[in-house]
């Protein structure tokens, strides 16, 4: 019972890396249940199956027919050789090189840290080889959103209070605070974004600074905007107003604290204004084509490559069939599957682009004499990620199989229709605010770890595992470790893309009912 017929299992192709679902068999009526595969080899050309449950040494594993014994205890998440692996040569897993062996292993051990290394070089120099597959396009859907005056779409309708520099952190808290009287019929939430830049930044920080506020100040998700002033900042108001469109003089208000009394006290008399402005809109039924979804990942584990990573590629190619669009960022981790989105890209110039996007972080990296591939954190060792090209053709997969077409720098907001790519970093923060300042309405964010944080939008908890499901209850909203205890790819994704437009339509994330919001920019330079 533990082999892989096609009557057991269910094959899935995502962009090129094949994983096979497990089964469960019921043992009552109950909601217990025995996990008949116990692990997965997820290629067929794979040296390496992986644990879908804590094993046992002395377990033997039918994997193709042939018997492997494992020779030690092998953790939920990690590796296991199925034959011998001499020293130097590539440990295969999704079907690609994840590293390379340390020393010689058996067949039955647990590979992770201690025996491979990374196979990651320097810059690459890439060819395009394009291997597009276009999506058919599927029914139409909707969800109930608010129609902003400039024809942008909300799922929020949020009064936002952006400080254009850390001085006014707490008086921006204090605000808040005092303005949650205002929370009430169509005003969803009244909300500070704090953050600890807008004066002595140089270059590229300051203009990272100016536009990721510029950007959160004209989200569709905001109602209204209260920015925060001081008066003496190098990101002062006045400039400030340079890096916005034509925004609405209604709906956003700016105040510069030097030049009144009590700056709490006129703030909460705008915010009161602004409620009575915001508290008029109403949602309406819009196509689900206008959604924009950001997709990121963190604490990862083990089976987020294989769970919740593909789970959110199936939503993804789900929505861009009916015209809506997602963004992919965290390019340190796209460093060893990155030929696979660069193959994906309409045309050669998008090709160049994302080799661009891919070299100008390593040169990022290089020109703070730190290593390119200082990755997986120790979480997501523990969890049973052992290089950054582990990492990377799972963190990738949440990106589905369709074509890309777009690649944004950090701060630019997306244009594009379909899969678009974005710069910004890996951690958690800086990632999801670069997703929400680029347009993202949603943060999906997949973790085989867990994590409490929010970001200016609603941030969607997704769980590569079961066991993180029931123990986090208060962090995770949705589950994927049923892909391994027999629930299907697709109806997982369906499911996922239900769930997504149901928050579209006003229901809170975990995150938004504990009233957490996060935001984090990118900082590159020196300070002043």
């Amino acid at each position: 019972t533990q082999g892989y017929s096609s009557a057991a299992s269910d094959v899935y192709k995502r962009q090129g890396l094949f994983c096979v679902s497990t089964y469960i068999k019921h043992l009552n009526y109950r909601q217990e249940v025995e996990m008949v595969q116990k692990y997965i080899k997820i290629h067929s050309d794979d040296l390496v199956a992986v644990a879908l449950c804590p094993l046992e040494q002395g377990t033997v594993c039918n994997v193709d027919g042939q018997e492997v014994t494992l020779i030690e205890d092998i953790a939920q998440g990690h590796k296991f050789a199925l034959k011998d692996i001499k020293k130097d040569q590539p440990i295969i897993k999704y079907g690609y090189p994840i590293g390379i062996a340390k020393e010689d292993i058996k067949q039955g051990s647990w590979i992770h840290t201690h025996n491979m290394k990374t196979g990651l070089n320097d810059l690459l120099t890439y060819s395009y080889h394009r291997n597009v597959q276009e999506l058919e396009p599927s029914e139409k859907r909707t969800f109930m959103g608010y129609r902003r005056k400039n024809g942008k779409v909300g799922v929020r309708n949020e009064i936002c209070i952006i400080p254009t520099v850390g001085c006014m952190n707490n008086v921006a808290t204090s605000i808040e605070r005092q303005a949650q009287k205002y929370v009430k019929g169509n005003v969803e939430a009244i909300c500070t974004f704090t953050h600890p830049y807008g004066c002595s930044q140089m270059g590229d920080d300051q203009e990272n600074t100016r536009q990721i506020l510029a950007d959160l100040i004209q989200h569709p998700n905001a109602g209204g905007v209260l920015v925060l002033g001081l008066g003496c900042e190098n990101s002062n108001i006045d400039v400030l107003k340079n890096y916005l469109n034509d925004y609405d003089t209604d709906r956003v208000k700016f105040l510069v604290a030097q030049e009144h009394e009590d700056e709490i006290k006129d703030s909460l008399d705008i915010i009161a204004d602004l409620a009575d402005v915001v508290s008029q809109d109403k949602r309406e039924e819009i196509d689900a084509s206008e959604l924009i979804i950001g997709m990121k990942c963190g604490g990862s584990d083990g089976l987020s490559g294989i769970s919740a990573n593909p789970t959110v590629g199936g939503f993804s190619d789900l929505l861009i069939s009916k015209g809506g669009t997602t963004i992919l960022t965290e390019v340190p981790e796209m460093f060893g599957a990155e030929t696979i989105l660069m193959d994906r890209c309409e045309n050669e110039e998008l090709f160049n682009e994302t080799v661009d996007l891919i070299n100008n972080f390593k040169e990022y990296f290089k020109s703070h004499n730190q290593t390119i591939y200082e990755n997986p954190s120790p979480g997501n060792k523990k969890g049973g990620i052992s290089t950054l090209e582990d990492k990377s053709l799972g963190c990738t997969q949440k990106s589905g199989k369709a074509p890309v077409v777009g690649v944004l720098q950090y701060g630019q907001c997306v244009k594009n229709k379909g899969l678009n790519l974005l710069s910004a970093p890996g951690n958690d923060l800086v990632a999801a605010t670069a997703l929400a300042a680029s347009g993202a309405h949603i943060v999906l964010f997949t973790t085989g770890r867990g994590t409490p944080f929010a970001s200016p939008v609603p941030t969607v908890k997704i769980s590569s595992n079961s066991r993180l499901y029931s123990n986090k209850k208060n962090w995770i909203d949705f589950n994927c470790g049923e892909l391994v205890e027999g629930v299907s790819l697709d109806t997982l994704s369906n499911d996922l893309f239900e769930y997504v437009l149901s928050v579209a339509s006003g229901k809170k994330v975990k995150s938004e009912e504990a009233g957490f919001h996060d935001m984090a920019i990118f900082k590159q330079g020196v300070t002043l």
